[in-house]
C-alpha cells in the first residue's frame, strides 16, 4: 500500500517517532488509525452538532429574510469539510 501525506503530517509522524513513544512511522499510523475508529462515532455525533447548529442559525435568518448567496451545494460542500 501506498499513500501520500503532506509534508505537515510526515513531519508529525517524525516527531512521534524521534519522541522515543514509536520505533517507526507504522506503529504512528496504527495507532492513528485505531484512535480514529474508535472515535468515529463522537466524530460523527459532534459534525451532527455543529450541523444542527449551523441549520439553527440558518433558520432564525430565513425567518428575519436574511439569505446568503451560496448554492444548496456549496452549503454541503462545507458542512462535510466542518
Amino acid at each position: 500500500m501506498h499513500i501520500s501525506l503532506t509534508p505537515e503530517l510526515e513531519a508529525g509522524i517524525r516527531q512521534k517517532v524521534t519522541s522515543g513513544y514509536y520505533n517507526n512511522a507504522s506503529e504512528v499510523i496504527r495507532d492513528a488509525l485505531r484512535f480514529w475508529e474508535s472515535n468515529e462515532e463522537l466524530v460523527q455525533y459532534m459534525k451532527l452538532e455543529v450541523l444542527k447548529k449551523r441549520l439553527a442559525i440558518g433558520a432564525g435568518q430565513a425567518e428575519q429574510a436574511k439569505f446568503v448567496d451560496q448554492s444548496v451545494s456549496d452549503i454541503i460542500t462545507e458542512a462535510k469539510n466542518a
